[in-house]
């Protein structure tokens, strides 16, 4: 759990934006989010430049997605086309990958931040009307949220004709319920037209064919509010932040046995060392292994090869794993991989719509009954090749992202731990504990 949000501010080798101001007093508010220089992009924007110029910039940034996939913002945005269409643009404050709280603290203490990067990503792709996607448990997100565009609304920051531009932006909130498929773009538009939150086929994508059939662009929140401080300060401001490919400030949560556990906002290429140890104070017990980014990207051992390396897209690629959302979760020597591997195909497991037979029948069924035996002291070296077999047959294979999520963390387990399955299965108990932990 985190103990609340924790912002970089001292650093002189990069400058922190999205979380300046969380946890300050009335952050949330509109007289405190003018007070620092709040719409004031937006207004520059929607009265001084075009829609493409807008998506040239974003472009030349660098900002790569910031919900997981990584996909250049700037790109995505330029798929929309320009067709006198009703377009629409969506902000995914799903959150539901867990080991991620990046998002919730952006809503909870800086909505307004939110609004003036939707409205001025709306300005680009010409969507006139736009859409949060926030999960349901976030409630207090929710109201700060949903307060946050009353105000807009009252003193014209949303509706018709902002800035007298000419341009008309309306924004609306819709509490999912908590399912992790909607973290599926696909699934999260389903739901939110009121249908079972099912993956579509793609194509058509989004942009040609998304929410109630019109062109749709989709991004999260920490994407969206990274897009107001690129417009303010340039391209190459924040190009110059991060690595060659990995470019700009990210948030990078901390979970675990940390002395300082939160968010941390820093320059992609950091490594784990740096974050773990001089801004989370580093471990309280010892660590045998770490998540590098949330729950579905594959672990790694704690040794230095892998602390050192640099926070970024293409590093984690290749150290066959993945950055993610960001979300660092440090595992004890205290805890049985097995088990940890366990809990999270069951949430897997629990998430999966069932469209699919890979994901209905592996992860959900026969992914989930081979842990089992591992857990009761029933595995066998059989069923050991029988899981390596349906990794295998899963990935790659479901009609969406959601059960290669599931199979990825189990690989990093196999390829850096086997020897804890290995015991269990000649000791029919945990390596690191007196018995096999059922429950």
């Amino acid at each position: 759990m985190s103990e609340g949000p924790i912002t970089s501010g001292h650093d002189p080798r990069f400058t922190p934006t999205l979380y300046a101001h969380v946890g300050r007093p009335n952050s949330w508010t509109l007289d405190y989010y003018l007070g620092h220089g709040g719409y004031e992009t937006a207004r520059a924007v929607l009265t001084g430049r075009q829609p493409e110029e807008v998506v040239e910039e974003v472009k030349k940034s660098g900002l790569r997605g910031r919900g997981g996939a990584g996909f250049p913002t700037g790109v995505k945005w330029s798929f929309m086309p320009n067709d006198g269409q009703q377009h629409y643009l969506i902000a995914n404050a799903d959150e539901s990958e867990p080991a991620s709280f990046k998002d919730r603290y952006l809503m909870e203490d800086d909505p307004h931040q939110l609004i003036e990067g939707m409205i001025i990503g709306g300005f680009a792709i010409r969507a006139t009307k736009g859409y949060v996607y926030i999960r349901g448990e976030y409630r207090k997100a929710y109201d700060r949220l949903t307060a946050a565009i009353r105000e807009a609304y009252d003193r014209g920051y949303l509706g018709k004709n902002l800035f007298g531009s000419g341009f008309d932006f309306d924004l609306y909130v819709h509490r999912g319920a908590g399912a992790y498929i909607c973290g599926e773009e696909t699934a999260l538009m389903n739901s939110l037209e009121g249908l079972r939150a099912n993956p579509r086929m793609k194509p058509p994508f989004p942009a040609q064919s998304g929410l109630y059939g019109k062109p749709t662009t989709i991004n999260n929140i920490e994407s969206l509010a990274s897009v107001v401080h690129i417009l303010q300060r340039g391209a190459d401001w924040f190009a110059q932040m991060g690595t060659e490919r990995s470019k700009g400030m990210k948030l990078f949560q901390v979970s675990g046995p940390a002395r300082r556990p939160g968010v941390y906002e820093l320059p992609l290429g950091t490594t784990f060392r740096e974050l773990i140890y001089d801004w989370a104070g580093g471990p309280t017990e010892p660590i045998k292994a770490f998540i590098p980014g949330g729950s579905s990207t594959p672990l790694l051992p704690f040794t230095d090869e892998y602390l050192d390396l640099p926070m970024d897209y293409e590093s984690l690629v290749a150290a066959k794993s993945a950055l993610g959302t960001g979300g660092v979760v440090l595992i004890p020597e205290s805890v049985c991989i097995v088990d940890a591997m366990w809990n999270l195909i069951r949430f897997y497991g629990h998430e999966s719509c069932g469209k699919c037979t890979p994901c209905r029948e592996g992860v959900s069924g026969w992914l989930p009954q081979l842990f089992e035996k591992f857990e009761r002291g029933q595995a066998t070296a059989a069923d050991l090749k029988t899981m390596e077999d349906l990794l295998d047959q899963i990935e790659g294979r479901s009609f969406c992202p959601l059960a290669d999520a599931a199979v990825w963390p189990i690989r990093g387990a196999l390829r850096h731990f086997r020897d804890e399955f290995l015991h269990h299965i000649e000791h029919g108990t945990c390596a690191v504990k007196s018995g096999p932990r059922w429950r």
